[in-house]
C-alpha cells in the first residue's frame, strides 16, 4: 500500500474522538501537499454554534468533489460519499482508554485556547461531547463499520494505537 500512497489525491481519516484526527490530517497535508479539510470546521461557526446538519452535509459533500483533499472527522450522514471517493481510507480505530486519554490530553494541553482548526472555538468538553466518547465504541463506531464494509478494503489502513500510526508515519515520511 505504501508504495501507492504517492500518487494519493484524496484521504479519508476516521475514528474516535481525541484520536489525533486532525493532528494526521494536517501531517499528511504536509507530506503530500494536499488540502486538508477539517468536518469540524464545516460544522461548526464561532462559539461551537452548529450550521445545521443540512447545510453541514451540502458543504461537506461540495467539498468531497474537489480534486484534492485529505478529509478527517466522521459525520455519518456523508461518511459513505467521502470513502468511496477517497483514494485511502486512515481508520483511528482506539480503544475507549485511548480515546478518553486523548480527549483529557488535548484539553488539559490547550484549555482555553482557541481551536486552530475551528475559528472562534476554545477547546472544552461538553456533557453531550463526553458522553458521545465515552459510548463512541459501543454507538460511533458501528457507523464505521458498516461504511468501510461497502466499500474496497483495498484502500482502508487501520491503527488500533498510536504507537503503530507513529511508526508508519515516520516510514512514509522516509519514503516520500
Amino acid at each position: 500500500m505504501e508504495k501507492d500512497l504517492k500518487n494519493v489525491k484524496r484521504i479519508s481519516i476516521v475514528g474516535g474522538p481525541g484520536t489525533g484526527k486532525t493532528t494526521l490530517s494536517n501531517k499528511l497535508a504536509t507530506i503530500f501537499n494536499l488540502p486538508a479539510i477539517h468536518l469540524d470546521a464545516i460544522n461548526y461557526n464561532a462559539n461551537w454554534e452548529e450550521v445545521g446538519k443540512e447545510k453541514r452535509d451540502e458543504l461537506i459533500l461540495e467539498s468531497v468533489q474537489q480534486e484534492k483533499w485529505i478529509m478527517d472527522g466522521n459525520y455519518s450522514a456523508t461518511l459513505l460519499k467521502r470513502l468511496e471517493k477517497s483514494d485511502v481510507v486512515i481508520w483511528l480505530d482506539y480503544s475507549t482508554f485511548s480515546i478518553i486519554k486523548g480527549v483529557l490530553t488535548r484539553y488539559i494541553s490547550n484549555f482555553n485556547k482557541e481551536k486552530e482548526e475551528i475559528p472562534g472555538c476554545k477547546e472544552r468538553i461538553s456533557f453531550k461531547f463526553f458522553k458521545y466518547m465515552i459510548t463512541f465504541r459501543r454507538k460511533g463506531r458501528k457507523k464505521i463499520v458498516e461504511n468501510i464494509g461497502k466499500i474496497s478494503k483495498e484502500k482502508v489502513i487501520i491503527f488500533y494505537n498510536r504507537k503503530k500510526l507513529n511508526k508508519w508515519l515516520e516510514d512514509i515520511e522516509k519514503k516520500i
